[in-house]
């Protein structure tokens, strides 16, 4: 998975733990507001790895100047709750952060935004990294045809599951497969099947109920 970088300072800050201190402790105190403790060790990917992460920083950080943060990985989290108290730890220094991440990577743009990560992102972002590499393109590939941008629908495996029909070279060549799986060459004398229309047949088929998109072939 392509990365956003533009926040490179970010990721290329994440790679120690010693940076990812967002400040030092207010006299001495490494915990001032009392926040559940976390052993980040467990919790930190690098920006090199193909897992899906985002790099947590903070809107207050950020504005005095700061990009300190660190990338987290979604799969050494349990579940969404950890991920937030994760969150929480790496800011602990903030009464009250909002959370900016300023970068993602090994998941889909569209679970992505810079000001929100919700459970439903966070669901898809882990159920999109159980795909093996040739499914992740073809869902990948479906989220650009159906949705393109954002989205957070909570039914979005299914759909894709059921709209794939494979990936081919051509509109023609899913057509001639169309074509001989439903029989239409079975039921024609073989010195007739060189009269059949298959561009004019694929035009049909895509015309209404699939749409090809980037070498796949989706049912509309």
């Amino acid at each position: 998975m392509e990365k956003n970088h533009n926040f490179s300072e970010a990721a290329s800050g994440a790679q120690s733990t010693q940076a990812q201190e967002p400040v030092k402790a207010v006299e001495n105190n490494n915990n001032p507001f009392g926040v559940e403790e976390v052993d980040l060790e467990l919790y930190i990917a690098h920006p090199d790895e193909e897992v899906p992460a985002l790099y947590v920083g903070t809107y207050g950080a950020y504005a005095a100047g700061s990009l300190r943060g660190a990338w987290v990985s979604l799969e050494a989290c349990a579940d969404y709750e950890e991920f937030m108290m994760v969150c929480r730890w790496i800011h602990r220094f903030e009464a009250d952060p909002e959370y900016m991440f300023q970068d993602f990577m090994g998941f889909p743009g569209q679970f992505y935004r810079e000001g929100s990560f919700s459970e439903q992102d966070f669901d898809n972002a882990r159920e999109f990294a159980e795909l093996d590499e040739d499914e992740q393109e073809a869902f990948e590939a479906f989220l650009e045809c159906k949705y393109g941008s954002y989205t957070d629908c909570d039914s979005l495996f299914s759909e894709f599951r059921d709209a794939y029909c494979g990936k081919f070279d051509s509109e023609e060549e899913y057509a001639e497969q169309l074509a001989e799986d439903c029989g239409y060459f079975a039921e024609m004398p073989s010195y007739l099947r060189n009269y059949f229309d298959i561009k004019a047949f694929a035009r049909d088929v895509f015309m209404d109920g699939f749409t090809y998109w980037n070498g796949y072939v989706f049912r509309d």
